[in-house]
């Protein structure tokens, strides 16, 4: 029975990107194990489940631990394929193999190098180096935005490199009744003038919730700011709502589940983010048929055109950013007609038309390699 072995930061990822491809590789006949940091989740569809100590920091000992862990797993397990996600989890994941006289063969899927044109400071040079010193063990990219596509190539970060849509979504997952819209409003206390805007992102500095508060400071008071999550700054971005007197207009409900239900109490979605790979944030949205303000990085520049399902403004420019939601909280029909825009060209991006796709270079990868 052939076997394969998925690696991530975190359990959460592999729960809500990969369970459709775990339960595939079962139908297939293989054995799946998944390794990963984070908290402890069950996962469907795995036959074993361990825990390595990933911690954030590229140079905690940890990390190094867990490479250890990954090697003497891989020499144990003689695994067919080993497929890595997450920048932390790839490049330590890429490095335990290296020097392995027999090794598995390693896709690394790039959800979004957390570097691109504009990165300054140390990140510049760490990021970009550490693509490149785990390149050679890396047997096939799969990335899924053009900046990435484009600097993989020029940097040869992988003996072969893919592009793919993304890892899918189900769409119609996304889509909602209009007495589920009118149930959640009344559960949230939005009145029927409201216009709500939606942000569900883990609180960190890359997505940079505090600008879009810095936002809501100059908007009218129907504009209502949701922003489902957790993260290291949430008690941060909170200070900020109270500071600024914005705690009845912003609502921090903590990690939720039913993202439909919240889309669909929404009118327009919104990202602040630095950079992004493929955001299945701002996908959903589009599937849910509402129009996007986001700013102009990597990532939503591949999913948002323009004018037609969607605005884009510079990153962290609050008053651009505030300028772009009042046009389109003044305007239902442009709305309305962004949202029908972004439902169409979202379509390329549903889970049964990209899911054969992934999983024909991940077979492709296992075959190459073993023969």
């Amino acid at each position: 029975m052939p076997s394969v072995l998925y690696t991530a930061s975190t359990f959460s990822h592999i729960v809500s990107f990969h369970l459709p491809y775990l339960r595939r590789f079962r139908e297939l006949g293989w054995q799946v194990s998944v390794a990963c940091g984070g908290e402890m989740r069950d996962i469907p569809y795995a036959d074993a489940v361990y825990e390595l100590p990933l911690a954030k920091s590229m140079t905690d000992p940890g990390n190094f631990r867990a490479a250890r862990m990954l090697r003497a797993m891989m020499a144990r397990e003689s695994y067919d394929l080993v497929i890595t996600h997450t920048s932390l989890a790839s490049f330590f994941t890429r490095w335990a193999v290296r020097g392995m006289k027999h090794r598995p063969p390693i896709v690394n899927v790039m959800h979004g190098y957390l570097f691109d044109d504009r990165t300054t400071g140390p990140k510049k040079l760490l990021l970009p180096a550490a693509e490149k010193l785990t390149a050679p063990q890396t047997d096939l990219l799969l990335t899924m935005n053009a900046w990435d596509d484009r600097w993989a190539r020029e940097h040869r970060a992988a003996r072969r490199v893919e592009f793919i849509p993304g890892m899918g979504v189900d769409l119609e997952r996304c889509a909602a009744s209009p007495d589920t819209r009118a149930a959640m409003r009344q559960k949230l206390g939005l009145r029927d003038g409201d216009v709500a805007l939606i942000y569900p992102a883990e609180f960190s500095d890359r997505k940079n919730q505090a600008m879009l508060l810095r936002a809501m400071e100059s908007l009218p008071d129907h504009v209502k700011l949701l922003l489902p999550g957790r993260g290291a700054l949430l008690e941060d971005v909170k200070a900020q709502a109270r500071d600024t007197g914005l705690t009845q207009r912003v609502l921090f409900p903590g990690f939720v589940t039913d993202i439909p239900g919240w889309l669909a109490a929404s009118d327009i979605a919104v990202s602040s983010s630095r950079s992004e790979g493929l955001p299945f944030n701002i996908m959903e949205a589009m599937a849910a048929g509402l129009p996007v303000a986001a700013s102009d990085v990597k990532g939503h520049t591949d999913l948002i055109t323009p004018g037609e399902t969607g605005l884009l403004c510079p990153y962290d420019d609050a008053a651009a950013f505030a300028a772009a939601i009042l046009r389109l909280t003044e305007d239902s029909a442009l709305r309305a007609q962004m949202g029908r825009a972004g439902k169409a060209q979202v379509q390329r991006y549903r889970l049964d038309a990209v899911l054969p796709q992934v999983m024909a270079l991940y077979l492709s990868a296992a075959k190459e390699t073993n023969t």
